[in-house]
Formats: structure tokens, C-alpha cells, sequence
């Protein structure tokens, strides 16, 4: 029985970017989560939903070979060799439109990477990411998504002891930057390798054009300077841009400590580990700066063979990360206040009223959407600026109905996913269900209010980076 069409080409790079290895075998494969609309729309198998034992690693498909891959990482600004210490990709599936996505098990079990881990998942932190994950995509972002979460059977030792579970995660691909740390520690032929399959893989158009690897850079830089002004549009915080957390594709990945922001305010951590606020959400810009910064540094020797020349057309190149960043977050925002096309003036009152909102503490989600309605008196705070805003839109053809296409009603709010993950862990999964229902429709007002409103100021909340 055929549930992927895997066609794998990571395989054929040299094995030092991968390790074949099988996953672990788990005594009782169950599915907790199976995203049937996921797998309609990459053409995958629904017969898939009887075997959940593929799905958790402990049978392996006829004629494939389940691998792990290697890469580096800053983490915290500090270089470590990594690689993957508790995923298998089982393959690379093609969809009849010829689109390629790894499909991963992560929590199957120990790796040639694992360190001193124990390889394996608890089922909080993979609802978690599943949930956040599809949040994300239906919020039109680029990320991995979930297709999958089956409990293993197995218990697992953390602080307390925890159900195991098996997330499935669907990417583009799993090339990080990091990766390419990782390659320009090896060998020029393995970087060149690895670069030329990246450009195949992602960036086809870049095959026969000149410089093509500097063009590879301005393709990644952009894709990040986009993917970032639509985390800070939505008030998301990664919690942990580490370089091994970018890929090159641009997709959002690895859910650990992240959040959505409640009450507006730029320094915003809800990292545990982030006890400097590194990553805090007015840093996510410069961190991806930072990070492509070190993407730049490893395609040096294949920009060009003068390694001064090379820096200096890598820089130029990364100048264009701030221009293209904030291009893409004014359009965003003005958006949002129902300007089309914004201009640099605009800027100054989108960030008149963000700083209104820092000052007076008010939700992030929540005051967008208040300022699409006719009665805008509970936002008090901003009655001069909304004299001036609403003056703006005047010329605007449709700023309310361009509004509401971009302000979702409703996020994963951090209270509401942690009622769901606790509710999950206690054996009831109504709640995580209901809660993916309404995320599947953000942009619907017809949602009860308990999930519009913002989680309680008196309760500070933390994340951990459990995933």
C-alpha cells in the first residue's frame, strides 16, 4: 500500500550531511491529532489513518530509509555542532503538482545527534506546536505544518513523568542556515554541494544566472525580511531565532517557546531561557539580520574567489535586508489601518498609534479590530489619533474591508492554549479540537468570545522550550 509518493533527494548529497538510522520502536502506536485536510491537499494517503505506527517510526515503509541530518548552530549568539537529536525524516514526498516536503517524525527516537537526550517527545509540546503551526498557515504565514500527533505508549521522564507522543511535521525543506554552518566547516565541494542542491531544491530560477550563489543570498534575505515583518504584523514572538531555526526556504519552524502577543509592548519575552531578552519581539528584525549575517559569512568562498571582493558583495547584499524589511512591514501595518499602498508618512502614524498602545498597555489583536467598527469609544486613549487616522482613509476606497481581511479576530491566545494542552494531558481533547476549529478561521467574527479576549494581565505568562 502506497501512503507517500516519496521521491528523496537529500540522500544523494555526501553522507556527511546525514545519518541513516531507524527510529525507535514504541510499544503502542495511537493517533491523538490526523490533519485530514493536510493530507488532502498533498495528496497523501487517507488509508494512513489505519497504520499510526508509521507515523510514530515503529514500522518502516517498504523501500525507504528513515535519516537524520546534520547541521550547526549559534544558539544564544554561541556556535555548537547539532544535528537532528530526535527526528527522522521518513522522506521527501512529491505532490501531483510537483511540490517536495520532508516528512518528519520528530520525538521517534534517538540519533548518531542525540547527545546526551533520550530522543524522544511529550504530547504537550507537540499539541503545542501543532496548534500554533496550523494557527500560522491559516494566518496566511509561512511555516511546517502538523499532520499528524500519535501517542507512543511509552512514558517519559522530564520533571514529572509524561505521555510520549510523535508530532508529524510537513516541511519545504530542512535546510537551516545552520546547515550551512555546518557545510563550511567541512569542505569548498561539500558547501558547493550543498548550495548547488539548495538552488535546485528552492530557487530553480537562479540555476543559470550569473553569480548564482550571491543570488542566493538576496533570495534568502528577502524571504526572511518578509517572514519576519509578518511575525511582528501578528504579534508573533519565536522565542528562539537561534541560526539553526531559519531555514532558507522561509517557512517559520520549530515551535518551542513562542507565543502570541496579549497587551502590546516592543520588549515583550515569554521565553523561560531567554533571560536577557535576546529574542524579544523588538529584536526579531536585528536577530535575522544577525543570523543571515552568518548565512552570508558561509557563502563567502562561493560568492567569489577574491575573499575581500566576497565581503564586500556580501554586504551590499545584506544592506538590503533593513530596505526590503521595512518595506514589507509598512505595507503590512498600513494594511492593517486600511491604507493600500502606505507611504513613508504614513509610518509616522502607524507608529504613533503603536506607541499609543504601548503606553496605555492595550491588546495588540484587539485594537485593530476595534478601529474597523463605527463606535470606537472604548478606545479612548487613541480619540486624537483616530481623528487624524480616519481623516487618512478618507481617499481610501475600501479601508475597512482591507482591514478586515488582514486583522484576524481571533489568535491562539496563551491562556486558551494552555486550557487545551492541560485538558489534552488529562485526557480530554474536546478542547484542543474546538480550539482548532476556530483557528482554522481567523478572520471570522462569528467565534465566542472566550477566545477574542486577552489573557489576564495579574497572570504573567512563560513558556518553555519544550518542543
Amino acid at each position: 500500500m502506497k501512503f507517500f509518493n516519496f521521491d528523496t533527494t537529500y540522500t544523494n548529497l555526501n553522507e556527511i550531511f546525514f545519518e541513516f538510522n531507524a527510529p525507535h520502536t514504541f510499544p503502542h502506536s495511537e493517533y491523538v491529532l490526523f490533519n485530514e485536510a493536510l493530507a488532502h491537499e498533498l495528496n497523501i494517503s487517507l488509508q494512513l489513518k489505519a497504520h499510526p505506527e508509521i507515523l510514530t517510526g515503529s514500522t518502516v515503509i517498504d523501500g525507504t530509509s528513515p535519516y537524520s541530518t546534520a547541521y550547526a548552530g549559534h544558539q544564544f549568539g554561541n556556535f555548537t555542532m547539532l544535528g537532528d537529536g530526535r527526528q527522522h525524516i521518513l522522506g521527501e514526498h512529491l505532490t501531483p503538482q510537483h511540490k517536495r516536503y520532508d516528512i518528519q517524525l520528530k520525538g521517534s527516537g534517538r540519533t548518531h545527534f542525540s547527545r546526551s537526550g533520550d530522543g524522544k517527545a511529550t504530547l504537550g509540546p507537540m499539541l503545542r506546536e501543532y496548534i500554533i503551526s496550523e494557527a500560522m498557515h491559516h494566518l496566511n504565514i509561512p511555516t511546517t505544518r502538523s499532520l499528524a500527533i500519535c501517542s507512543t505508549g511509552e512514558k517519559v521522564l522530564r520533571e514529572n513523568v509524561l505521555q510520549g507522543a510523535v508530532l508529524t511535521r510537513i516541511a519545504e525543506s530542512n535546510i537551516r542556515v545552520g546547515t550551512f554552518e555546518y557545510a563550511v566547516r567541512t569542505a569548498y565541494e561539500h558547501l558547493k554541494e550543498l548550495a548547488d542542491y539548495t538552488i535546485d531544491r528552492h530557487f530553480p530560477d537562479l540555476i543559470h544566472t550569473d553569480n548564482k550563489y550571491l543570488k542566493l543570498l538576496d533570495a534568502v534575505i528577502d524571504k526572511q525580511a518578509q517572514l519576519i515583518a509578518q511575525w511582528q504584523s501578528i504579534g508573533f514572538i519565536h522565542g528562539v531565532m537561534n541560526t539553526d531555526n531559519m531555514t532558507v526556504s522561509g517557512e517559520t519552524i520549530d515551535y518551542g517557546p513562542c507565543a502570541f502577543m496579549d497587551y502590546y509592548h516592543t520588549h515583550t519575552v515569554f521565553s523561560s531561557i531567554d533571560m536577557q531578552g535576546r529574542y524579544a519581539y523588538i529584536n526579531q528584525p536585528a536577530i535575522g539580520l544577525w543570523n543571515l549575517t552568518r548565512f552570508a559569512e558561509t557563502l563567502l568562498p562561493l560568492i567569489h574567489t577574491d575573499e575581500q571582493e566576497a565581503i564586500h558583495l556580501a554586504e551590499s547584499a545584506l544592506e538590503k535586508f533593513k530596505h526590503s524589511y521595512q518595506i514589507y512591514y509598512r505595507t503590512m501595518m498600513g494594511q492593517k489601518i486600511g491604507i493600500e499602498s502606505p507611504s513613508e508618512e504614513d509610518m509616522v502614524l502607524i507608529d504613533e498609534l503603536l506607541s499609543l498602545m504601548e503606553q496605555h498597555e492595550m491588546d495588540y489583536t484587539n485594537t485593530f479590530l476595534t478601529l474597523q467598527n463605527e463606535d470606537t469609544t472604548s478606545l479612548e486613549p487613541l480619540s486624537s489619533w483616530i481623528k487624524k487616522w480616519k481623516n487618512r482613509i478618507r481617499i481610501e476606497e475600501n479601508a475597512i474591508q482591507l482591514m478586515r481581511k488582514v486583522n484576524p479576530v481571533v489568535i491562539p491566545r496563551n491562556n486558551i492554549v494552555e486550557e487545551a494542552l492541560d485538558d489534552a494531558i488529562h485526557g480530554d481533547l474536546s478542547t484542543v479540537k474546538a480550539l482548532l476549529q476556530v483557528i482554522s478561521q481567523p478572520f471570522n467574527s462569528d467565534h465566542a468570545d472566550k477566545y477574542k479576549q486577552p489573557s489576564p494581565k495579574d497572570r504573567p505568562y512563560q513558556t518553555y522550550c519544550g518542543t
